[in-house]
């Protein structure tokens, strides 16, 4: 294998950060140890009310694992990842390890493109059909991972799933403690490192809708818009459960995201019955019998928004040893 150069490691990490995490909280920590990276939790940024178990936080965390594979692949490097390698040290959730050269793929190239510009749009979308092809190309990308989409409108699950996500909004509404942790992520300033910036935020919706989207990161500011009355919804799921299939989910999630605005779609997340127990359980069951779902996508055309800050990498990296690299 001819030794990579190091700027292939910087811009893998780069990519990593542009993952998505709940509240833009990026819940990770990187080792660079030679040429292998590890991907670390980051207790201290792990949403307590929202998230207790970690699990969007682990998602969050294959993510950025994916984001940084994406961006090897694209160098023209393979790369092997073990997730959860060590039962001893469970917030050690990836280590990315490279496995000699490769060709790299348009759509290597196409992925490692879209990691800067995907974002969570939670403006309203048009009201314009996701064509069958590329919803099919959204599944793959999942299969490709070890996981799995499933069309909630295609499923017979639309109404239920959504109902449990207007129920779940509103308990969360009703939840002083959910809220002040929400509040605690809103950021004025667009350069803020973290956090959601108003700028990142939505119009309160105007009229009735099949979804209800997280109320508190709507702008009051903004003139009431009208949204789709019928967004594309999916949910991605494992087979399995547990810490190892909240990894790979994170995996999963982030090849469909990428797929799909390398495609020219927009995304955002319904997480609200994910975060309530009296609605995780029962969307557990309503997904009884294809494995575990572990977070809900909205998918449609949307107007170009903003991306929000990240912090940089030296503030979440760590180095053990320099990689055997080409200095020139």
């Amino acid at each position: 294998m001819s030794r990579p150069h190091p700027m292939m490691f910087e811009q893998a990490l780069a990519s990593a950060v542009r993952a998505p995490s709940p509240h833009n909280s990026q819940p990770w920590r990187f080792v660079l140890d030679g040429e292998t990276i590890q991907v670390w939790l980051d207790r201290a940024r792990v949403l307590g009310v929202a998230d207790p178990l970690a699990r969007e936080a682990r998602l969050s965390c294959g993510a950025a694992a994916f984001n940084a594979v994406v961006s090897l692949r694209a160098a023209g490097l393979a790369t092997v990842v073990r997730t959860i390698p060590e039962p001893g040290e469970p917030d050690l959730l990836a280590v990315l390890r490279l496995d000699g050269n490769r060709k790299s793929t348009r759509s290597d190239r196409d992925l490692a493109e879209a990691v800067f510009r995907r974002h969570t749009n939670r403006r309203p979308f048009e009201a314009r059909l996701v064509p069958p092809a590329t919803r099919v190309a959204l599944k793959s990308a999942a299969l490709q991972e070890g996981g799995q989409v499933e069309y909630l409108d295609t499923s017979g699950r639309y109404s239920t799933v959504t109902a449990l996500v207007r129920r779940a909004e509103a308990l969360q509404e009703n939840d002083p403690a959910f809220r002040a942790e929400t509040a605690s992520w809103l950021r004025h300033d667009a350069r803020a490192p973290d956090g959601v910036p108003t700028i990142a935020t939505g119009p309160p919706p105007y009229g009735t809708r099949a979804v209800s989207l997280r109320a508190s990161h709507a702008n009051p500011a903004l003139p009431p818009r009208e949204f789709e009355q019928d967004p594309v919804l999916a949910a991605v799921l494992t087979r399995d459960r547990g810490p190892d299939a909240e990894v790979r989910a994170g995996m999963a999630m982030q090849h469909v995201l990428l797929a799909a605005t390398a495609a020219g779609l927009a995304t955002s997340f319904l997480s609200q019955p994910f975060e309530t127990p009296q609605t995780r359980d029962a969307l557990d069951r309503i997904f009884d019998g294809l494995g575990q779902a572990h977070t809900l996508l909205r998918v449609g055309y949307g107007q170009p928004t903003a991306t929000t800050a990240r912090r940089s990498v030296a503030d979440v990296l760590t180095r053990r040893a320099t990689p055997d690299v080409l200095t020139r």
